[in-house]
């Protein structure tokens, strides 16, 4: 998965500000084929991830910052799990609660949900407020087959389902 990264320096009298982009290599977990690709800028309101992906079922789905930069398979008991090498919600904090993009006492993994129309394809961009791209290195991002609730309840981790897609932020 090659994934590019720009940056550009801008110096303002005597401070220097970063201005970043990374891209990220989607992969269908099922089939190994790429699903696109997610852009990742930064915004003076947090990070902003732009897909430009196709292929998925239409409708809302969970979207994450997962821990550990792998989209491998895992065992889970005696199950499968796709995608599950790359552990649970990035969760710095050490929360362990689901919950809204801009809430403090949750996952910093926890993104809003992804938007894909009725062709499969995901285009519309979505803001999470409390990442910075500095957070991103080293994880994985994921998005889940069904929707996100941003709650525990009724079902854990916004009730998203199986891992569909994933690409590793490097």
């Amino acid at each position: 998965m090659k994934q590019k990264r720009l940056l550009a320096a801008l110096c303002l009298a005597s401070s220097c500000v970063a201005a970043e982009e990374l891209k990220v290599e989607m992969i269908d977990l099922a089939s190994g084929n790429s699903a696109g690709v997610v852009t990742i800028t930064t915004s003076e309101y947090g990070a902003v991830f732009t897909p430009q992906l196709k292929g998925l079922s239409s409708g809302l789905h969970g979207f994450h910052i997962h821990t550990n930069p792998s989209c491998e398979s895992a065992q889970k008991g005696d199950k499968t799990v796709l995608g599950g090498a790359a552990g649970g919600h990035y969760d710095p904090e050490n929360t362990g609660k689901h919950g809204m993009p801009w809430t403090n006492d949750n996952h910093l993994g926890d993104l809003p949900t992804l938007f894909v129309d009725a062709d499969g394809n995901a285009t519309q961009a979505v803001l999470a407020p409390r990442v910075t791209l500095t957070d991103l290195n080293g994880r994985a991002l994921m998005i889940h087959a069904g929707g996100d609730n941003h709650s525990d309840h009724p079902a854990p981790l916004g009730g998203g389902g199986p891992r569909v897609v994933c690409g590793v932020i490097k």
